[in-house]
């Protein structure tokens, strides 16, 4: 246990054979199944007539696409690939989501128009969800709305969103630096811009680092790279990380732990930081997929849905590069997870299986998709007034920091200070 207010995920050890989980062909009549490609314009593919399982409903899921978040994105083609397109909806928001709002609530919205959708999953639920999840319900009531990682204030898509599951940025925050700590770090730099520390959620929890580090006695930084979704898109803001990381690792030390909040940075990051020195605890949605294949030149295809062996893979080439005991993850994909299990749990719910609200079968559903992995949850509190949101929900998944042999933090068992819960 944690503090009062939180409590250890009881993940099950279930097993995803994800080779032996082909697209199911369990449809009744001749329909058109829509899926999207990564511009978002949708796909119309008709199946063949064969015997049906269960297809009352469907279950839609929006994400980024591979460029912006290719493991939310390969999450949501998991679950469908586990139960047919005859049951699963796929759609892509802009990578310029930040510019394109108007689009990226269209593409939600129209989810609704499906009469057989009765639940839509937004990972990562940027900007324009909240007013996507209002037109739906406005017109759709009976629609479960629920936001993966959502970028607006709970405050206000809470009270659209039927369920809202965030990485628990304030646990993390402190777990974070206290890792960094005691693998010897001195010093933590934050990267990130200035869209992203307006969040409620990033700017507490830069709080809460700055706090941290005081508390073990280190130097907290920050360091400002460009905003993918701006002009410079992806290309632009990658070559500024592999430019800056030599200057900020003369300047702050090899015994520095870097940190960014937003996925597109990770790669380069993770590569300059093998070749130059520095450490890196996680990333912002933690993955063996985040940043790492490309950073260490890595074809993980043929380990597809293999989380275990993935990580096994990246961890001999970050040994290989002397990065041992340096870099960490978390052994399966948060994003992936997210994706994939809260539209499992959906689907639990839908059939009378679950209770929307409910941690465990939260946790269950998650289960599917991260088999024997061990995580830490509560309910979001607000530090201004200290009121609990009954749905919305902040988790986290152990460190594992690559070595010979990696290891594993024990973060999902550290007390966490109740003081960093009322940081703001």
């Amino acid at each position: 246990m944690m503090i009062k207010k939180r409590y250890i995920l009881p993940i099950l050890s279930l097993i995803l054979l994800m080779s032996a989980c082909g697209r199911t062909d369990d449809i009744t009549e001749e329909s058109p199944v829509v899926s999207t490609t990564d511009s978002g314009i949708a796909e119309q593919s008709v199946k063949e007539e064969v015997p049906a399982k269960n297809d009352a409903f469907r279950i839609g899921i929006v994400t980024g696409s591979y460029a912006q978040s290719e493991d939310d994105r390969r999450g949501a083609e998991a679950f469908r690939e586990m139960y047919g397109d005859d049951k699963v909806t796929l759609a892509i928001y802009p990578d310029n989501f930040s510019e394109d709002i108007d689009t990226t609530v269209k593409i939600i919205e129209d989810m609704a128009d499906d009469p057989k959708i009765k639940a839509i999953i937004v990972n990562q639920a940027v900007d324009g969800t909240t007013e996507a999840f209002r037109r739906i319900k406005e017109k759709r009531p009976d629609i479960l709305c629920i936001a993966g990682e959502a970028y607006e204030d709970f405050s206000e898509i809470g009270e659209v969103a039927d369920l809202v599951v965030n990485s628990d940025f304030v646990a993390r925050g402190y777990l974070m630096i206290r890792s960094a700590h005691e693998l010897g770090c001195d010093t933590f730099v934050h990267i990130s811009f200035p869209r992203h520390l307006d969040y409620e959620t990033v700017s507490r929890q830069v709080a809460i680092m700055r706090a941290a580090c005081e508390e073990f006695g280190m130097t907290f930084e920050m360091e400002e790279a460009p905003d993918p979704t701006t002009d410079v898109g992806v290309p632009g803001a990658q070559q500024f990380i592999t430019e800056h990381v030599p200057e900020w690792v003369e300047k702050y030390g090899k015994n520095t732990a870097y940190f960014c909040t937003n996925d597109a940075h990770t790669e380069p990051l993770i590569r300059m930081l093998l070749k130059y020195g520095g450490y890196f605890i996680e990333a912002d949605l933690p993955s063996p997929l985040m940043g790492y294949p490309g950073a260490l030149d890595l074809d993980l295809i043929s380990y597809a849905g293999d989380f275990e062996k993935m990580t096994e893979k990246i961890e001999e080439v970050i040994v290989e590069n002397g990065g041992a005991g340096r870099f960490g993850t978390w052994t399966y994909s948060y994003g992936y997870t997210v994706s994939a299990g809260l539209a499992e749990h959906a689907k639990n719910v839908i059939e009378g299986n679950s209770t929307l609200t409910d941690i465990n079968d939260l946790s269950k559903a998650y289960g599917v998709f991260s088999p024997g992995a061990e995580w830490n949850g509560s309910n979001y509190i607000d530090a201004e007034g200290g009121v609990k949101y009954d749905n919305t929900f902040l988790i986290y998944q152990d460190t594992y920091i690559f070595g010979d042999p990696g290891y594993y933090m024990g973060t999902t068992k550290v007390e966490v200070p109740e003081k960093y819960f009322s940081i703001k």
